[in-house]
């Protein structure tokens, strides 16, 4: 019996181990030449700051729909396609983007793991240097790019998660998050289904060996997130609370209706910088590798609670601050 046991543990653990290096080997798929690739698209000059409402955003909407339909993903958006749109007034409406890669275990598979970016920025306007185009590479391309590079690395996974993956692509972000709060009242899946949210805005700037998170001790999800860049130290990204959070979260970003509606969230973010909401975001001052290998670490860390048994909880009194019950 004792050599039977000890057989048992051993394939058990060879199972564990060939598991693990699976998922390293499709994580690593996103790669900073990708990131950086997606980048140099969504704000190039040509794009002209992607402001909501306008003929470029709805062309970096399109470009994001072709991503998801490429990588197998699902439409989950409006008549069953990728684009979900909501109104501004009048006639105009402006794009979300929705994808799902659905969970391989019949008993989890109706729950979600979601992971957000906005795609929008702030358009064209005061020339700096005789620029007037407000590229927004790092804000938030990169936050985009991380999350199309992370969906189509987890696309290719066998076995796939055991929940189901929504992709979450907005705009309106700077004007008030309002394709987050749309998406939030006319979710295309329970929102009693997502069990955690991770928003990527702006991770692809500062210094290289660091990542801020928002949501720092609200709830398990950070946790899991702390717990993951200390398995995976070859990522090279030390953890830390963003000084900009406080105990009531701001709404600030994307993560925002959805932390009011319960859910717990964990926001990546790699700080402010001289460029912000200037001309000087473009593509040439991202560093591609750093956001890439953020977008490494959400993607383990969205794996994690997509596989875990249990949902990830709030710290209570994080949760009586930051969930409102008249939502």
């Amino acid at each position: 019996m004792p050599i039977r046991r000890s057989r048992v543990a051993g394939v058990a653990c060879f199972a564990v181990a060939l598991a693990t290096l699976r998922l390293e080997a499709q994580v690593t798929r996103i790669s900073a030449s990708r990131v950086a690739e997606i980048v140099g698209v969504l704000a190039d000059d040509s794009m002209r700051g992607r402001a909501t409402p306008s003929r470029e955003l709805e062309q970096a909407a399109i470009w994001v729909a072709e991503a998801f339909r490429r990588a197998d993903l699902r439409p989950a958006g409006d008549l069953g396609g990728f684009l979900q749109r909501y109104p501004l007034g009048g006639d105009t409406t402006a794009p979300n983007v929705v994808a799902v890669l659905p969970g391989r275990d019949a008993g989890l598979a109706g729950e979600h793991v979601m992971v957000v970016a906005h795609v929008d920025h702030v358009g064209v306007g005061r020339p700096v240097d005789g620029d007037a185009i407000y590229n927004g590479a790092d804000d938030n391309a990169s936050g985009t790019a991380g999350l199309l590079a992370l969906a189509e690395a987890l696309a290719t996974m066998s076995p796939r998660p055991r929940r189901s993956v929504l992709f979450l692509v907005t705009s309106g972000e700077e004007r008030g998050l309002l394709g987050a709060r749309w998406f939030a009242e006319h979710p295309a899946v329970s929102l009693d289904s997502v069990v955690a949210l991770i928003n990527l805005d702006m991770i692809g700037r500062n210094r290289p060996d660091s990542v801020f998170l928002n949501g720092w001790g609200k709830s398990e999800v950070a946790g899991e997130v702390v717990r993951q860049s200390r398995h995976h130290l070859e990522l090279g990204l030390a953890v830390g609370p963003d000084i900009e959070d406080r105990p009531l979260t701001p709404a600030d970003s994307d993560h925002w209706p959805f932390q009011r509606r319960s859910i717990p969230y964990a926001f990546f973010y790699t700080g402010v910088h001289p460029d912000y909401h200037r001309p000087g975001d473009a593509p040439v001052r991202l560093d591609a590798d750093k956001a890439s290998r953020v977008a490494r670490l959400a993607g383990y860390t969205v794996v994690a609670l997509a596989d875990a048994e249990a949902r990830p909880r709030w710290d209570k009194a994080a949760r009586r601050l930051n969930v409102s019950d008249d939502r």
